[in-house]
C-alpha cells in the first residue's frame, strides 16, 4: 500500500472535517456523491490507500454545499522534494 502525501492527508482530513460539521456519516455522502456506501470510509481509513480524485472533491463540494477550495491549504504544503 502506497503512503498518502501530506497535500493528499490533509485534504482527506479537512473533507472528513467538514463531513462531520454538516451531519454527513461516511455511508450517507458516498451515496450522495454516486459512489459504493464504504468508499469515504476506506478513503478516510489508515488501513487503505483509497483517495478522492478531483472529480470525486468537486461532487463532495455540491453536496456539502461548501467550495472545493475548502478542502485545500492556503499555501502549499512543503515537502522534502524541494
Amino acid at each position: 500500500m502506497a503512503e498518502l502525501t501530506k497535500i493528499e492527508q490533509y485534504v482527506i482530513d479537512k473533507v472528513r472535517e467538514i463531513r462531520l460539521a454538516k451531519n454527513f456519516s461516511q455511508t450517507k455522502l458516498s451515496v450522495y456523491i454516486g459512489l459504493s456506501e464504504k468508499f469515504v470510509g476506506n478513503v478516510e481509513s489508515t488501513k487503505t490507500s483509497d483517495k478522492y480524485n478531483i472529480n470525486h472533491l468537486n461532487k463532495i463540494a455540491a453536496v456539502l454545499e461548501c467550495s472545493i477550495k475548502d478542502f485545500f491549504p492556503t499555501n502549499p504544503i512543503k515537502t522534502n522534494v524541494d
